[in-house]
Parts: structure tokens; sequence; C-alpha cells
């Protein structure tokens, strides 16, 4: 079974990781520093959130943007496809993203380099999804 139920449910847990990490001065910064646009495009259910640090950001307070839904206007520079599952264990910090990427569990288009480079930026965000998820209600999906 899914992790996740439905659009509703990836976007209550995941846009409250991505809406915080866009304002943390330990992620944020670094992502925005890398000018990209990174888009993450989820299978079962079907969710796309971009981030957008290709440009200045549109709310105070925040490094960088996160667009959620398939049409955005932006191309990405680097698109990320995976089952909504890979993605909640990879942000428990479960998921070894080479090996994701060797086994096809992420597939990756654009300069993985890049990619791999931002990996240090984002492990804060390891420890910030299952607090979150407890603060939401969301204990079940706390992985151990």
């Amino acid at each position: 079974m899914a992790v996740f139920k439905d659009y509703e449910d990836i976007h209550a847990c995941m846009g409250r990781l991505y809406d915080e990490a866009k304002c943390d001065s330990r992620v944020a910064p670094k992502i925005k520093d890398s000018h990209l646009v990174i888009q993450f495009r989820y299978e079962e259910p079907h969710a796309v959130v971009t981030i957008n640090a290709a440009s200045p950001p549109t709310q105070d307070g925040a490094y960088f943007d996160v667009l959620w839904g398939d049409d955005t206007g932006l191309k990405p520079d680097v698109e990320m496809r995976m089952k909504a599952d890979v993605a909640h264990h990879f942000w428990h910090g479960k998921v070894n993203l080479m090996a994701a990427l060797a086994r096809r569990q992420i597939i990756a288009k654009g300069p993985i380099p890049k990619i791999l480079k931002l990996l240090p930026a984002v492990e804060p965000m390891y420890d910030m999804y299952p607090r979150l998820l407890h603060e939401i209600g969301r204990d079940d999906l706390v992985l151990t």
C-alpha cells in the first residue's frame, strides 16, 4: 500500500517540508546558490513540485520559491522522477541517492554532479521531515 493516499496527502506532508526548507538558513542558501530549477515528479500518487532557485523569491524570508503543479511555466534544469514512497524514504534519510539512481528507483535528468553537490545542503531536511510529520499529526508515517 502506498504511503500517501492522494495528492492532498502528499502535498500536506511534503508541502510542509518544502515550505520550511525554503526559509531554513542551513538549507536554503545553498540551494539558492545553485541557481537551478529543480523539479520533483512523484507518482503513486501523482504530484509535481518545482524548486525555483534561478529567480528571486516572491515570499519575504524565503530563499527560493516552491511551486506545486504540472504547469509552472518553468523549464527544469534538473528533473527527478520517483514514486512518492521513494521520496518519503529519501526525506527520512533512508535512501542512498547513488544506489537509487543506479537501480532506477530515482530517474534523474540534467546535470547529475550538480544534484550530488546539493546532497549536503539537504541533510538537515532528514531531521526536519519526521518532526514536521509529527507536528501535523502524521506519526503513522514516521519511519524509525
